[in-house]
């Protein structure tokens, strides 16, 4: 671990980034250029003392979870995040089998989005990054660890998953998570993550296992989603999608036609907030 360069280059991409690229307010007060420590820490999920420590050159080993963190924090191209790996002398991830660090581009168009329901997912299904209004909708889904990141996993697993969705919509909605994991294990192949969530899923469900030998393949048409909140009730919105150039990630976004009962709910959701009760 090179404490030094680490702190340089940890300043250095913190000085670079504007309030505005993260979709926070430059306020009057603003003497200087770039971000602030404590807004860094925020972003990454840290305390300011942690991150404070590491620019300091006094802070401890950060682990792979920690790197990870910083790298969307500070908005990091994948081979800045290589560097900064290199840096803390952790292995540089591997990128055909980790999908993890969210495309910088995907980050900026999402910090754009404060009052709309929005996240980024990878091909897996997993949730890297969402807005405060996705989290009030859809719950945080970036809690999960372990295979339960995926919300393919989740939806043949855990029953609470399908509280959102109406029940005569489910089956709809299994056939089309199961099409996009063929996808994902059709793309990765053995000995990925993929198939280990395939694996796992072949053995607890036999729902999916039945799905999975129909081949399913995912439709270019999203119709509109139907959803059950516990708090506003029923919403149907539509999913709108932007997918980053390597195929690996896609950016969800939920809108409702204008002036229609489920577009005010969903101003409704911004004001309580990120609690899915």
């Amino acid at each position: 671990m090179d404490r030094a360069q680490l702190a340089s280059f940890l300043r250095t991409r913190r000085e670079a980034l504007q309030p505005e690229d993260v979709g926070l307010p430059r306020g009057p007060r603003r003497r200087t250029g770039g971000l602030r420590r404590e807004e860094v820490a925020t972003l990454s999920g840290m305390s300011t003392d942690y991150y404070s420590r590491l620019e300091q050159q006094r802070g401890p080993h950060p682990s792979e979870q920690m790197l990870a963190a910083l790298a969307r924090g500070l908005r990091l191209s994948l081979a800045e995040r290589d560097h900064l790996f290199q840096l803390a002398g952790q292995a540089v991830p591997h990128r055909a089998i980790r999908a993890d660090h969210v495309n910088p581009g995907m980050m900026r168009i999402l910090d754009r989005m404060h009052d709309t329901p929005a996240q980024v997912v990878n091909h897996l299904g997993e949730t890297l990054a969402q807005t405060a209004p996705a989290v009030a909708l859809l719950g945080d889904e970036t809690r999960h660890t372990g295979l339960a990141r995926s919300a393919h996993h989740r939806w043949f697993t855990d029953p609470t998953a399908r509280q959102l969705h109406p029940a005569e919509d489910h089956q709809t909605q299994s056939r089309l998570l199961v099409a996009h994991l063929h996808a994902a294990y059709t793309r990765d192949g053995r000995g990925s993550r993929a198939a280990a969530l395939v694996d796992d899923l072949l053995a607890k469900s036999v729902e999916f296992a039945q799905l999975w030998q129909e081949h399913p393949v995912p439709a270019g048409y999203c119709p509109p989603k139907h959803f059950v909140h516990p708090e506003v009730g029923a919403l149907e919105l539509h999913c709108q999608t932007l997918v980053d150039p390597d195929q690996s990630q896609t950016l969800l976004v939920f809108t409702a036609v204008p002036g229609s009962p489920s577009d005010e709910k969903l101003r409704l959701l911004s004001v309580i907030g990120g609690q899915l009760v």
